[in-house]
């Protein structure tokens, strides 16, 4: 027996017959749902759109779009928070749950079911509550008439826009003991043997799409049958979706991480790949549902570094050289690609020919020519020609074998517009992160936490400010998740203000392309249009060094619109560059970072001011994190240099042409350990303090040579 909790089932089955009483009369179901986040005074998802990317009142809706409101990723404070306003207003006698283990959750920005009217057949919310409504008669009592009104209904949906895969979860919630969740998580799951049965696992392989109804209905008696005759830990679909999502995270957290400097967090990489020659390989492995490349020299996960892949393809080639290309190919393959992962296939040059999600870790398939390889969930097989997309600054695509491109964006989009669904689904999990988190990591107190909460809050515009190593750019992110509840980096932006910073690069502004020059938005414009679409949930832009560029120029138009009453869409503004009336959502908070100790730089202007709150962040040494931080290096030399920096930073402060704003933060002494202390201890005040003093003095050089002294005299 599975040890999750499924209170949520009962409440799912009686809310999910509640709503088919409102098949025909949608515009209530619509009328109620709008009264339940009013009264709550909770902001709803975008739920239609006019075709222009305004939003506006949904004049239909279908029951899985109403069920994803609260299977999507928010909080489970949220999650709880909405069943519960349901449960109310949708009379239910079921408890609302407050444990959710096993639950499919759809991305925020594509939640609904359906495409906005502009882009969605006349009948596809029809066909929606068609299945809907044949899922229920025929969990409760089947029939033929029941299931081949079910089949129907079901193969019509697969061909709608924007379904595929997301209708086995809609179809899970409402009935999880009848129909099995397919998602990307669970398919993972099943393809491995071990898991239930090597025939349920060739089947689940052999999914190249999403299967029409008659399969899909005899894959779910299938695992039931399996389910029933062996002893697994698992007997239900919900268990079994429940252990699915456990082994991710156990498997997850044994995967290399990245993300805005959090080792903890996954983020999703891109990558262009060749299956062999131009892509000779393409139909077999498309087949297969792998993604493989040769080179015969053993097990990758056997070499520990990349020279090493480099002396045995000299041995496999018989030569002396380095082979580069090929090193660096295989070592990403075997080492950097991770689960989740989006893999574009290229022919040649000019074109890509498919699109994918990696599903495993790498696999050494021994005696095979191409025995290196990954399972993918490949989603889209076709051609599509970039020839006419390219700019000058990309003429064709990479030569190279495989080629991670998730930085370079501009080649990215291209490639993405290409496809009808830009977003696939993803598979990534984000770790949670609350104030305690906060706390424990950064170097302030608990007042000042929710000073910070506060004032960010209040006025959706915070500039930090303070002396160079007091953990500015830390404490921001930190800041941001602790607010969204998880590491979120999706949601979190973060750019870097300098001189030569233009409203071009931040809002739009016409760039030379093939044809002369074309517009191109900026990275506030469209971190505010991913922030619409997903308006229940809170971002983030973060600008480090706020102070280096003209604010006056870089936001033009839109400086009045980042003020607290002049967000949302009754605030819209004409761009200078465009017809478009834009706004800023309510949910975008803006973070400021700025260094008090930079003389290079005017003070800011009073607009400015008046448009921000401001925080001075002050060193941490006194904190109760770095107190606790010191006890557990246990070195008297760092103590002892903890305090003369302590005394320095009183000197800097009482020093009138420096101040307060120029003293020496805590971060130069954070993410340090017992070991090899007195070595790293001595590069710091050698190489990072000393240099900052002969800075600060550079009039007093007495006092420079005094405080030089002083500290290396602790340390040695």
């Amino acid at each position: 027996m599975s040890n999750g909790n499924y209170e949520w089932i009962p409440f799912y089955e009686e809310f999910a017959d509640s709503l088919l009483k409102y098949k025909n009369n949608r515009k209530e179901l619509i009328d109620k749902i709008y009264k339940c986040y009013d009264e709550n005074n909770i902001q709803i998802a975008t739920l239609e759109g006019d075709g222009a990317s305004k939003s506006i009142f949904p004049f239909d809706i279908d029951p899985f779009t109403v069920f994803a409101l609260f299977n999507k990723k928010i909080s489970d404070d949220n999650r709880i928070k909405l069943v519960n306003i349901f449960k109310q207003e949708f009379s239910l006698s079921s408890n609302a749950p407050e444990h959710f283990d096993g639950i499919p959750l759809v991305n925020n920005l594509s939640a609904t079911f359906y495409y906005f009217s502009d882009s969605r057949g006349d009948k596809d919310i029809d066909n929606l509550w068609g299945v809907f409504e044949a899922a229920l008669e025929i969990s409760k009592k089947p029939n033929e008439i029941a299931i081949n009104k079910f089949m129907s209904y079901y193969d019509n949906v697969l061909k709608q826009k924007g379904i595929k895969w997301k209708i086995t979860m809609g179809l899970f919630w409402i009935r999880p003991n009848k129909f099995i969740n397919l998602d990307a998580t669970n398919r993972s799951f099943l393809e491995e043997e071990s898991h239930l049965s090597d025939t349920v696992a060739n089947k689940i392989k052999n999914l190249k799409n999403p299967p029409k109804a008659i399969e899909y209905l005899q894959l779910c008696e299938d695992v039931k049958s399996v389910l029933s005759s062996y002893s697994f830990n698992y007997k239900t679909f919900s268990e079994l979706s429940h252990e699915a999502y456990t082994q991710k995270d156990v498997n997850d957290s044994d995967l290399p991480v990245d993300g805005l400097g959090d080792e903890d967090v996954k983020t999703t990489k891109y990558w262009i790949y060749s299956p062999g020659e131009r892509a000779n390989m393409w139909d077999e492995f498309y087949e297969k549902g792998i993604m493989a490349i040769g080179w015969e020299i053993g097990d990758l996960t056997k070499f520990k570094s990349k020279e090493e892949i480099s002396k045995a393809l000299q041995d496999y080639y018989n030569d002396n050289k380095p082979h580069k290309n090929e090193v660096h190919c295989l070592w990403q393959f075997a080492h950097d690609i991770q689960v989740g992962d989006i893999i574009f296939v290229k022919r040649g040059r000019n074109d890509i020919v498919g699109r994918g999600i990696v599903t495993s870790g790498y696999k050494f398939n021994k005696g095979q020519y191409y025995s290196h390889s990954r399972t993918v969930q490949w989603i889209d097989k076709g051609i599509w020609s970039m020839k006419k997309n390219w700019d000058e600054r990309t003429k064709s695509l990479p030569l190279k074998t495989l080629t991670e491109f998730t930085m370079y964006t501009h080649i990215l989009n291209q490639i993405k517009d290409l496809f009808e669904e830009e977003d696939v689904e993803s598979m990534k999990e984000y770790p949670s992160y609350l104030a305690e988190d906060f706390l424990n990591e950064v170097y302030i107190g608990k007042d000042e936490y929710f000073t910070l909460l506060n004032l960010l809050k209040n006025k959706k515009n915070l500039i930090i400010q303070g002396a160079p190593g007091v953990g500015k750019t830390f404490l921001a992110k930190r800041l941001a998740y602790s607010i969204m509840g998880l590491k979120d980096v999706d949601r979190c932006m973060m750019i870097q203000f300098h001189q030569s910073y233009s409203y071009e690069d931040f809002i739009m502004g016409f760039r030379p392309s093939k044809e002369g020059f074309e517009l191109k938005h900026g990275s506030f414009y469209n971190f505010c249009k991913k922030a619409e679409e997903d308006d229940e949930n809170d971002y983030f832009f973060i600008i480090d060094e706020i102070n280096r560029g003209n604010i006056s120029k870089i936001f033009g138009e839109l400086f009045m619109l980042i003020e607290n009453d002049k967000r949302g869409d009754k605030n819209k503004i004409r761009l200078v560059y465009s017809d478009e009336l834009f706004f800023i959502p309510k949910n975008v908070y803006i973070i400021g970072l700025m260094n008090t100790a930079d003389r290079s730089l005017a003070m800011i202007d009073y607009a400015l001011r008046r448009r921000f709150a401001f925080f001075d962040l002050k060193p941490g040494f006194s904190s109760e994190g770095f107190i606790q931080y010191q006890k557990e290096i246990n070195s008297s030399e760092f103590d002892n240099l903890i305090e003369n920096i302590k005394t320095l930073n009183e000197e800097i402060k009482k020093d009138e042409s420096l101040g307060e704003g120029f003293a020496i933060g805590h971060s130069y002494f954070a993410n340090l350990n017992s070991e090899d202390i007195d070595e790293k201890l001595n590069y710091i005040v050698n190489h990072e303090i000393i240099p900052l003093l002969n800075e600060y003095w550079f009039d007093e050089p007495e006092k420079v040579e005094q405080w030089s002294n002083q500290l290396r005299s602790v340390i040695n």
